[in-house]
């Protein structure tokens, strides 16, 4: 019973330290730190993930998985750039 106290009592102190989250300001310059330094971000050049994560959202896809949907299938591919596939 005795560890149950000190449990919740850890527990209650940690609840009422916590201050509210300060609000975010706009603008700015967002900054990620990557594990790696690739020469380059020429995705024809450089075939490693150090270069094809960072460069996922400056480079357009034939197809995207719509992601409107709960779960990625063939049905859920939508174009991106390509207009028709067979």
């Amino acid at each position: 019973m005795r560890a149950g106290s000190w449990v919740l009592a850890i527990v209650v102190a940690a609840v009422l330290c916590g201050g509210p989250a300060a609000a975010q300001k706009s603008g700015g310059i967002l900054r990620l730190y990557h594990r790696d330094s690739p020469a380059s971000l020429s995705v024809l050049e450089e075939g490693s993930i150090s270069v094809a994560v960072p460069s996922m959202g400056i480079f357009n896809s034939l197809v995207a998985f719509d992601q409107h949907v709960k779960q990625n299938s063939l049905k859920s591919i939508v174009p991106d750039l390509a207009e028709s596939w067979s």
